[in-house]
């Protein structure tokens, strides 16, 4: 039989993981998903990803590409899966996709989620978003946020030693907002999410074409800068001008940040 290619979705705690790639130690959630599918197959697999998130970032949409032979049908596998795959792995959907999809190459834009809380916090506060023990001025973040939007170098807010050609990156949507943990979660992990009475909740989402490694989290290290009122609203966009990654505020830490979706 020909293979045909499939588009897997799955939303995952990635708190206990070393990230999406397969690494030498530890365990990654491509291993997890290619040793399941080689499994089905009989037969090794690869399983390319919409991209890398690090040790201990989640995903409430990340996007998986494989080749398989089996004929099985797309309903079996995604429930062959789910019945393989550790509890804090879930596959959502899986679905037959046009010749040539890739999960990563025919990306055309991904949606990142970081999420902060600061007063009473409670337990699952601190696993999926970064406890701050101060208060944070809503209004100075979600007035800096937007500054983002748009095309620009972003050098001032990659790690380094990724190795990428350039730091150009087009951003479409820069925002901060309060809200509440379970909102913004998703069904996959809203059981375990159920806030605490004092504990503020905020979100910064940010859509754009790419992203630079630890770019989220850089970024959103900078907000609290602000939202500390150690900085003003305005010299985010300044730092954006300089790109010197220095003059940023600290990268964030990775308990706070999920991979909403990716666009095709």
């Amino acid at each position: 039989m020909s293979a045909r290619t499939l588009k897997i979705v799955l939303a995952y705690d990635g708190t206990r993981f070393v990230g999406w790639q397969r690494q030498a130690e530890g365990t990654s959630i491509q291993g997890l998903l290619e040793e399941a599918l080689g499994r089905i197959e009989g037969r090794p697999v690869a399983v390319a990803g919409s991209g890398r998130t690090d040790a201990g970032v989640h995903a409430l949409g990340q996007v998986a590409s494989v080749r398989l032979e089996h004929p099985i049908s797309t309903d079996e596998l995604l429930r062959a899966l789910n019945a393989m795959l550790p509890p804090d792995v879930r596959v959502l959907t899986v679905d037959e996709a046009p010749e040539g999809f890739h999960a990563r190459y025919s990306a055309r834009e991904k949606t990142y989620r970081y999420l902060l809380a600061s007063g009473r916090v409670g337990p699952f506060d601190s696993r999926f978003a970064w406890v701050v023990p101060y208060a944070l001025d809503l209004a100075a973040m979600a007035a800096a946020a937007p500054l983002l939007e748009g095309e620009h170098d972003f050098a001032a807010f990659q790690s380094t030693g990724t190795g990428v050609a350039h730091a150009r990156r087009r951003i479409t949507r820069s925002a901060v907002a309060e809200c509440r943990l379970a909102e913004m979660l998703g069904q996959a992990l809203r059981p375990a999410a159920t806030g605490t009475p004092g504990a503020r909740l905020f979100s910064y989402e940010v859509t754009a074409d790419g992203f630079l490694r630890h770019m989220v989290r850089a970024i959103v290290g900078s907000l609290v800068e602000i939202g500390a009122g150690r900085r003003e609203p305005s010299w985010l966009g300044e730092v954006l001008r300089e790109g010197a990654r220095g003059q940023a505020g600290p990268t964030a830490p990775a308990c706070g940040l999920f991979l909403v979706r990716v666009g095709y």
